[in-house]
């Protein structure tokens, strides 16, 4: 599936592939996954895309968002829109497809081999145009859940599928790492309530 002497990058849509990770009940480790592609062939770039709400005090993904910018990642962030729905929900939209279809897209005569972290079917038509311009695209998610993550006609289109399930043992943290760091953000999720009842 990879050949050693690719050029690869990763293109990590951060929203959905933590709700795959979560719905497998594991976290990923992502010095863990840098080093795991980095294996398999020269990675070029690994991409993260991520919306953030602005007016949080606190919001919890800061702080990975924050390590994977000093730690290998470019990461691509935009403000999430919130709005309130036809029930009278508030809900927050923060939808970063074109963002990383164009940053994918420019680098198409560079990047042999693309890792899509996804499984949103509106990026078929994104690697359909990556392999017109004759590259490989792997998208990695999950069929594990139910309903599965990927969408068919995604998975129908790329030139591999990984379950992220199989990248478990290489990716994910451990049960000690896991409740540690759960463990940390219980402690900031306290401080900055602490703070605003000041």
């Amino acid at each position: 599936m990879f050949d050693t002497r690719e050029t690869i990058a990763l293109f990590i849509d951060g929203a959905n592939l933590y709700a795959a990770s979560r719905s497998l009940a594991f976290d990923i480790d992502y010095k863990k996954l840098l080093a795991a592609f980095g294996k398999r062939g020269y990675l070029l770039r690994a991409y993260y895309y991520t919306a953030l709400i602005e007016d949080q005090e606190y919001s919890s993904i800061r702080p990975l968002v924050d390590w994977l910018d000093y730690n290998g990642y470019r990461v691509v962030t935009k403000p999430a829109k919130e709005f309130t729905d036809q029930l009278g929900r508030r809900r927050i939209k923060g939808n970063m497809d074109i963002e990383l279809a164009v940053d994918a897209m420019s680098l198409a005569d560079t990047v042999h081999h693309f890792v899509l972290f996804s499984g949103d079917g509106d990026f078929r038509s994104l690697v359909e145009a990556l392999q017109r311009k004759g590259r490989k695209v792997s998208v990695v998610s999950t069929l594990a859940t139910q309903p599965p993550m990927i969408a068919d006609e995604l998975r129908r289109q790329a030139d591999h599928f990984i379950d992220l399930r199989t990248l478990q043992p290489e990716i994910g943290r451990s049960q000690a790492e896991r409740e540690a760091r759960l463990a940390r953000r219980a402690e900031a999720e306290a401080d900055a309530q602490d703070e605003d009842d000041a």
